[in-house]
């Protein structure tokens, strides 16, 4: 399921946000800028490079210990919300955001965990396949959190739309208690409904770095709102609403990538098939 609002400006000024992204220089004196994440002016996750060609990445950094959820949001999510336009839900969350351009998305998701390195990993797996090894490292990518995955389906032959789901800080930092209580709603028939900031990031490799140098689309949901309904979810493999706020202005992809999102996310999912 899949419901698309219109496109809205949203957010205040960047200095007054509690979550905007910002570019720094990795190191004194030049090197690669890195894209960043920032929350409560801390650099909470590095972001895939601009240049396009290199490996999508979200990587948890140090500073990462705030969630963004809304106390007076709770009663309200703790069901299915029906509409993407939302305003109530859509301006309490946008409040906390830098000044911009997001198209809100209303997504069914059902999450399986990941950790980095285990079975299911798309930085060990997929990437991998695409893009080798770091050649600095002789390593995967390594995201320093545990995530989701949720979906995944071709764009065409030469392009395949990757999605996940990044808790702000560590599953093993959520409340048991509250867990077990989203499971047992869960278990009741009730579909509880999260909160997150999306980029959409379009990388292509270059030639000859991996088996099946395709293009990957990686469609990234920050969680603002639901970490124990997602754990909860996955535990239980049940499902959770996502209402994800696509930036328009700071993903990497462009107007017409961006367009085509809501009628790529809507078709049946499946995996890559590379024929290796």
């Amino acid at each position: 399921m899949i419901k698309t609002g219109e496109p809205r400006s949203l957010g205040v000024p960047s200095s007054e946000a509690r979550l905007h992204f910002d570019t720094e220089l990795q190191e004194l004196g030049g090197g690669p800028r890195r894209r960043l994440l920032m929350v409560d002016d801390d650099p909470a996750f590095e972001l895939s490079f601009y240049c396009g060609t290199c490996p999508l990445l979200f990587r948890r950094l140090e500073t990462a210990r705030e969630k963004l959820s809304l106390q007076s949001m709770q009663e309200r999510l703790t069901g299915a919300l029906d509409d993407p336009d939302d305003g109530g839900v859509i301006d309490a969350y946008g409040a906390l955001l830098a000044e911009g351009e997001y198209l809100p998305l209303l997504l069914s998701v059902e999450p399986r965990l990941i950790i980095p390195g285990k079975e299911g990993d798309y930085f060990s797996g997929e990437q991998v396949t695409t893009w080798g090894i770091d050649q600095f490292w002789g390593l995967p990518e390594y995201p320093h959190t545990p995530y989701y995955r949720t979906f995944e389906t071709a764009v065409d032959a030469d392009a395949h739309l990757y999605e996940f789901v990044v808790p702000m800080v560590p599953p093993t930092w959520n409340e048991r208690e509250r867990v077990k209580e989203y499971v047992a709603l869960m278990g009741q028939g009730t579909v509880p409904t999260a909160v997150a900031i999306s980029t959409l990031d379009v990388c292509q490799p270059s030639l000859g770095l991996g088996d099946d140098p395709s293009v990957h689309w990686g469609l990234t949901h920050f969680l603002l709102d639901g970490h124990h309904k997602l754990e909860a979810a996955a535990t239980a493999g049940r499902p959770v609403l996502l209402l994800s706020l696509l930036t328009l202005g700071e993903s990497l992809a462009g107007a017409e990538d961006c367009a085509r999102l809501p009628a790529l996310r809507a078709r049946p999912r499946s995996a890559r098939a590379t024929g290796t």
